[in-house]
């Protein structure tokens, strides 16, 4: 550690709701930035207290606009000018994780091409919450800490006490996440099978288990236009099941979400703050979950160079 190395927390834009809970816990004060605004649209951040020698976290989702991630390779390359100790973003949503291979021909690795961004801007230390894809730590040269929110929704979900729980993936590519949380919740597994006709947009889905008389519960870690979480809600509905929640880490919640929400057989869903919902979105289905002390855990054990792997795992 630099010699009289002290941590401090500061916020982007778009994350300053998250990062004020974060200080809030951490017993800290949340560091001061200051954002300059031209007259054509460009933007200057500014720290405006002094960090040299000192150990930065700068707390910013990469959600659209991309002007969020864009903010936050200017406060990281900011930091690094002032002569920071050390610069650790802490990205609760990473954008653009779904863009984490070749998919198709003649396609970007955007998730990939975030990764060489941010390590050109001078970042030490990448901390991150459900990443889309596990193998995005392998785009970084620097070290990742990959937290998941199952430490954020299980205890939340015991609390309900609820019975002949299943947990259930809204598709193949999720199943192991389900399958860790059906072995947190000791319940069952099921999984549904969809096609898509083009992104955003399924075809066919089919339920793969018995979800007959079960509370069922969806596991995902993002909530886009929310067509594929409602349409296995509604599936599962009608093939027997007692009720269906979704634990959702990510809510993105564009296009036409809320409403299918709304219309849907969904009974509750839990998302972290990892993005901010607007209050126009805010309806009674949805319960938000706050991952503030997790952060705050994980900012305080790497400052202190103590082991994180408890707070991978319940």
């Amino acid at each position: 550690m630099g010699l009289n190395s002290d941590i401090k927390i500061f916020s982007g834009s778009s994350s300053k709701y998250l990062a004020e809970e974060i200080a809030e816990v951490s017993k800290r004060e949340l560091g001061k930035v200051s954002f300059h605004r031209y007259s054509d649209g460009e933007f200057q951040p500014s720290y405006t207290e002094t960090v040299r020698g000192d150990y930065i976290f700068i707390i910013q989702s990469t959600f659209m606009p991309t002007e969020n991630l864009f903010e936050l390779l200017l406060l990281i390359d900011a930091a690094q000018r002032a002569s920071a100790y050390k610069v650790v973003a802490v990205i609760p949503y990473f954008g653009f994780a779904r863009q984490d291979r070749k998919d198709k021909p003649r396609v970007s690795i955007g998730s990939k091409l975030v990764a060489n961004l941010l390590t050109a801007a001078g970042v030490s230390r990448i901390i991150t919450l459900d990443l889309h894809a596990d193998q995005i730590q392998g785009f970084f040269d620097v070290p990742v800490d990959h937290l998941f929110a199952s430490s954020i929704f299980v205890p939340y979900i015991n609390q309900l006490n609820l019975e002949n729980i299943v947990a259930a993936s809204p598709d193949m590519g999720g199943s192991k996440r389900a399958n860790s949380y059906a072995s947190f919740l000791s319940c069952p597994l099921v999984l549904c099978h969809k096609t898509r006709k083009r992104a955003n947009e399924v075809g066919e889905m089919r339920v793969i288990g018995d979800v007959k008389g079960k509370n069922v519960i969806i596991f995902d870690d993002i909530i886009d236009t929310a067509g594929t979480i409602t349409m296995a809600a509604d599936l599962m509905m009608k093939n027997g099941a007692k009720s269906v929640r979704a634990a959702i880490t990510h809510p993105v919640l564009s296009g036409p979400a809320i409403e299918r929400l709304q219309k849907s057989e969904l009974k509750e869903l839990m998302v972290t703050n990892s993005i901010p919902i607007p209050k126009e979105k805010m309806i009674d289905k949805i319960t938000v979950l706050s991952a503030a002390e997790l952060f705050s855990g994980v900012i305080e054990k790497v400052y202190n160079y103590q082991s994180i792997s408890s707070s991978f795992i319940i």
